[in-house]
């Protein structure tokens, strides 16, 4: 029989911390490893995790007798993904209309149901090797923060999501047509800002349901509303008073130039940006998140309408003019940020649909390196997270990734062979062992 004393609890209690960080060493050997702060391939790289943290990165780390080793030396190990525009609880099909599918959605469908069928598309991230979303409002009343906090819990499995809450915007938000009698029911989506002093405290709402960043809708095409300068600037201001980052969804030049004005930090699509407000976004170092789709997306997009895409004869400019686009802003120094916003069912999971993206920028003339520098340290930039993800450092989260193939060379093929995925230090799947 043991007997047991206060001073054997005292010393299991403090040695207990100890144990367990010794039990969750692991190393990871790396073939080739992704500076992605120098955006450089390096050869022959040890990785050593303690817990959920990278705690050192080298050439040679002395490994403890017992520790885990995961040997990656066949493969490319890179940080975990970052898509920084999604729409996780939205989800649409090729033929329906979006305003139509909204209302529907807010009235027919529990924010319970809504937030259930999130769960699967988040889900399916962490297969394509996307460990972090930024999720960028269309989910109603903060589920996006609720779907945030059961992943961060440990009740669900999915990427790590930094989420907007509603979306800041004008009368009627992005949802065109409702009557003036059901303009509540928009406001279930969107939180409509009535003036300067609204939006100081649409900003303090948000920041009291635990947002990670604000979102704003410096234009809401079709409807011919928009954010005032004065109410974007109240909205920055608060923000940035309480650390959080303001992007601002913009189709219109004019609405990107007025919200740069207003100081927001990064500009969401960009569609018929100038060049001089390129120019002014690279001098204020302001961010593109240039949703771009690649030919196939386009072409499957159309086809699920029942269209022939060799017959929409504006598409081969439409996809030259994103290029251009993409390139100008590349040459005036912009910071480029990756991110799909890929919401429409194309008859693929959601993170399969996200990765297009990559193709996208591939196809428009964007090099491998600075298309991942886009989706990993950049990205984790953009809103102030560059010391946790986004790259592999010492401190920064576990959140890892590697590739089968020749990233430089083979780029589109490499990208879509993902081998491993660690979030948090867990390992999600590894079929490098195969």
């Amino acid at each position: 029989m043991i007997r047991i004393t206060s001073t054997f609890i005292f010393l299991l209690l403090f040695l207990s911390p100890t144990i367990k960080a010794q039990e969750a060493e692991t190393f990871i050997i790396a073939g080739l490893f992704y500076d992605s702060q120098e955006n450089k391939l390096l050869k022959d790289r040890m990785i050593h995790i303690e817990g959920n943290k990278i705690t050192k990165v080298g050439h040679r780390i002395n490994i403890p007798k017992g520790s885990k080793v995961i040997d990656l030396s066949d493969y490319t190990v890179l940080p975990g993904l970052i898509d920084s525009h999604t729409h996780v609880l939205f989800d649409q099909e090729p033929l329906e209309d979006f305003a139509e599918h909204s209302i529907s959605t807010l009235v027919l469908e529990s924010p319970a149901l809504r937030t259930l069928r999130g769960v699967e598309r988040a889900k399916s991230y962490l297969d394509v090797g996307i460990t972090t979303i930024k999720d960028l409002g269309n989910s109603g009343e903060f589920l996006d923060v609720a779907l945030r906090d059961a992943i961060n819990e440990g009740s669900i499995e999915g990427p790590r999501i930094f989420a907007a809450g509603q979306i800041m915007s004008g009368q009627g938000g992005q949802i065109y047509g409702v009557r003036k009698k059901y303009q509540e029911i928009v406001e279930e989506e969107y939180r409509i800002i009535k003036g300067p002093a609204d939006a100081i405290n649409a900003v303090s709402e948000h920041i009291n349901q635990g947002v990670d960043l604000i979102k704003i809708c410096a234009d809401n095409l079709p409807n011919n509303t928009k954010l005032t300068i004065p109410e974007m600037e109240s909205i920055v201001k608060t923000a940035h008073r309480s650390g959080l980052t303001v992007t601002a969804h913009s189709v219109t030049n004019q609405s990107a130039w007025d919200a740069i004005k207003a100081g927001v930090d990064g500009i969401e699509h960009g569609f018929f940006i100038a060049d001089s407000t390129l120019s002014l976004m690279a001098d204020k170092n302001v961010f593109l998140v240039p949703t771009e789709n690649s030919l196939h997306y386009m072409r499957t997009y159309y086809e699920l309408q029942g269209k022939d895409p060799d017959k929409l004869s504006w598409l081969d400019r439409y996809m030259k003019d994103m290029r251009e686009r993409l390139m100008k802003a590349i040459d005036k120094k912009v910071m480029i940020v990756a991110g799909s916003d890929n919401y429409t069912d194309i008859q693929v999971p959601r993170g399969v649909s996200s990765r297009d993206m990559f193709k996208a920028y591939y196809e428009s003339g964007m090099k491998p390196l600075n298309i991942l520098q886009s989706a990993t340290y950049l990205a984790a930039k953009s809103f102030n997270k560059e010391n946790e993800i986004g790259s592999l450092s010492p401190e920064s989260y576990a959140d890892i990734i590697a590739i089968n193939g020749d990233l430089q060379n083979d780029f589109l093929n490499s990208i879509e062979d993902v081998v491993f995925v660690m979030k948090d230090g867990k390992i999600y799947f590894d079929n490098s062992i195969e």
